[in-house]
């Protein structure tokens, strides 16, 4: 438990989200600010996503220089495409499309092979299901499994979430440990909660400055 809590609590280097593969500055943590390719599943950033979109003629990925799907049916042709080649992006996009159809089971599925794979949302998405027993039997201690590896990885919402549990559970210095590692990393969310904390008294004046200035 001591060695786990010492990976738990170490701040990650960055987000899980990462670089953009073009200009290899740091993703931002607003999902509206990058672009999702269909043809080769990275995560681009709107600045080159436009730079690309301006030079080129024909609407082609800035990444791996394929045409732009035009129809709804190309884009599913590619997914599969991706999935057939066991790539956890497009798993966990078409975990998230069959879940949006009422399908939990195969969502379930494919969440857990993307997670296999190394995808760091398809844990985060594990952790409902496991949590709302959708596609899966309820089990508190896979929902908090897949939590915290998904904190590990970077990934700010599940650090936030992880925060509200410890706080629910009266484990208040836990809680604030996390919601300053998910400041750090970028979330809003967070510096509300730990103005809050900070007025009444559970964080302090040093901790909450860190995470105003990072």
């Amino acid at each position: 438990a001591e060695l786990r809590d010492e990976i738990l609590f170490r701040q990650p280097e960055s987000t899980h989200y990462g670089d953009c593969p073009i200009c290899c500055l740091p993703l931002p943590i607003d999902t509206d600010k990058s672009y999702l390719t269909g043809c080769c599943s990275k995560l681009i950033c709107n600045g080159c996503y436009h730079a690309n979109a301006v030079r080129e003629l024909e609407q082609k990925c800035p990444f791996c220089r394929h045409r732009f799907p035009k129809t709804d049916e190309e884009s599913d042709k590619n997914l599969m495409k991706r999935v057939a080649a066991s790539d956890p992006v497009a798993m966990r996009q078409l975990g998230g499309k069959r879940q949006n159809e009422g399908d939990y089971d195969s969502s379930f599925e494919y969440f857990s092979k993307a997670a296999r794979l190394g995808n760091i949302d398809a844990h985060l998405h594990l952790s409902v299901m496991y949590e709302e027993g959708k596609g899966v039997g309820k089990d508190e201690k896979m929902q908090m499994y897949h939590l915290e590896e998904a904190a590990i990885a970077g990934h700010p919402r599940a650090r936030f979430f992880l925060g509200s549990f410890e706080l629910k559970s009266k484990r208040h210095d836990r809680a604030v440990k996390h919601w300053i590692i998910a400041a750090k990393l970028g979330l809003d969310g967070s510096i509300r909660v730990l103005k809050q904390c900070y007025k009444g008294g559970l964080v302090s004046k040093e901790e909450f400055a860190a995470a105003l200035r990072a």
